[in-house]
């Protein structure tokens, strides 16, 4: 990669724009249909054949509401208020969240919605009020996280806010990329396929104003006049990125993203004078759900210790596991609710038997571990409390049907989905920062190449990644648009 490129050393510009997109995915077709719509030129650099990124293998979900809630919320007479749902997303990250953005994010919403239909994206008015990761019923608004899980619940009143294209399933993303890569060319977009980007074009002054692509084999500079933007992904696909920033992951979790998030803008980003935060940071699914009446199980660790509420999102429960020793952890499940989960085909059984006690000894468990653990649980279950871990009424019940099974839920099993979270320091608006948090001049970045919204798995949502990318696009776009021409 040729990373920095001082502009006295550019031989020629074979093109010259107001701004240059660098990726196709969900962020920079949003930054790029933006940026036009604000009256900017643009050339969008795409390293494969076709646009989509990972936001075109996702089900594109969109986690969305606040403002009095989105059209399909208030249409289906569900209420929901920016205060409601910044206090949830506060919750859900913590000492990691940013608050400008959260309040960004949160303000921005129920408009984005609002584009999305307008770009020709279907949403049915229907509520899917089941548990599962992604409705498979064609509804549209969906729980897609913690939010009647606690602690969720005791800060925010639970909201449905996961925003689905009608019956897409899982395929969601190719409805809303190929819709929305469809209008690139109508509004004047200048795609360059099969164009890796190399390296960034920087004046004395530190402002970017160009970039370096490979293109037919060959090095091919193009001059932005207002700004570059950096849409390239995350860095899931970095063998060396991920061993320095995940170790503990890198060799058993199944990278979920496309070949190109390999990281380059975050480099680029970082070799032009940004900083990349929380890059240790990573979504983990344990998909312990569908179906649904697993969550009646209890999960425990190598001590025969419960650890959570067992009707938390799955990169809650992914977190919690990667905490324990060796990141081992087993559900404790009776005759009654026993079933096998959807997502993960390989877990196993690793001990059966009609009381607590044979699973225990069959298991290895610590004597008296495991029985203590449910026999307490199922002592307030059955009066409808949990008084460690406050697993919600909905799913309490006493395990008491032999046989009784433990299940192996260990990550080194599992070899879960992940992918990364940390990149760019950004402002909302896309600028991104340096050490010092003020902007470089001319770059701007989206996406997962920018840190945005999610930044830990244990309050991660499906939808959080699709929406923060699409949402801080446009800002992205409209702010590289709107910068005085140099």
């Amino acid at each position: 990669m040729t990373e920095i490129v001082a502009l006295h050393d550019v031989p020629e510009f074979h093109e010259q724009t107001d701004v240059v997109v660098c990726g196709l995915g969900g962020a920079g077709v949003s930054v790029a249909l933006e940026a036009r719509a604000t009256g900017a030129e643009v050339v969008a650099l795409e390293r494969f054949s076709a646009g989509g990124g990972s936001t075109m293998l996702s089900a594109c979900e969109m986690y969305l509401g606040g403002s009095g809630g989105t059209r399909l919320q208030r249409d289906l007479g569900i209420e929901d208020s920016s205060e409601n749902m910044v206090n949830y997303l506060m919750t859900c990250f913590g000492e990691h969240a940013d608050r400008a953005r959260v309040e960004a994010f949160v303000d921005g919403a129920a408009e984005h919605f609002d584009w999305l239909e307008a770009q020709g994206i279907p949403y049915r008015r229907s509520l899917f009020e089941g548990r599962d990761v992604v409705a498979l019923t064609g509804d549209s608004l969906q729980f897609t996280g913690n939010e009647r899980a606690w602690p969720f619940d005791q800060r925010a009143t639970p909201v449905p806010r996961g925003h689905l294209p009608e019956d897409a399933g899982h395929e969601g993303g190719m409805v809303v990329m190929n819709t929305l890569l469809g209008k690139l060319e109508g509004a004047g977009v200048n795609c360059w396929y099969d164009s890796r980007l190399l390296g960034l074009i920087q004046e004395d002054n530190g402002r970017i104003c160009g970039v370096v692509a490979k293109v037919d084999n060959a090095p091919r500079y193009v001059l932005a006049r207002r700004g570059v933007v950096l849409t390239t992904g995350g860095f899931i696909m970095n063998e060396r990125m991920t061993q320095q920033n995940i170790p503990e992951l890198a060799s058993i979790c199944t990278r979920h993203g496309n070949p190109g998030d390999q990281g380059d803008g975050i480099r680029l980003g970082v070799a032009a004078g940004g900083v990349a935060i929380h890059m240790g940071q990573a979504f983990v699914g344990v998909a312990h759900y569908p179906p649904a009446q697993l969550t009646y199980g209890l999960f425990v660790n190598a001590q025969g210790q419960r650890f959570i509420n067992e009707d938390v999102y799955l990169s809650r429960l992914g977190a919690a596991v990667s905490q324990q020793t060796d990141m081992r952890a087993f559900m404790f499940i009776d005759n009654r609710y026993f079933a096998r989960p959807d997502y993960h085909q390989t877990t196993e059984i690793v001990a059966v038997g009609e009381t607590v006690a044979e699973v225990e000894e069959e298991a290895g468990l610590p004597p008296g571990s495991l029985q203590h653990t449910v026999e307490y649980y199922n002592r307030y279950a059955a009066e409808g409390v949990d008084p460690l871990f406050h697993k919600s009424p909905t799913w309490l019940a006493p395990l008491i049907e032999p046989p009784f099974a433990l299940v192996d839920y260990s990550l080194p099993l599992l070899q879960p989905a992940c992918f990364t979270l940390g990149g760019l320091d950004t402002l909302p608006t896309g600028e991104v920062l340096n050490a010092e948090r003020e902007p470089i001049p001319g770059l701007f970045a989206a996406g997962r190449t920018a840190c945005g919204i999610p930044r830990t798995g244990a309050g991660y949502a499906s939808g959080m990644s699709v929406a923060d990318a699409t949402l801080f696009g446009r800002k992205a776009g409209r702010q590289a648009a709107l910068q005085p021409q140099r």
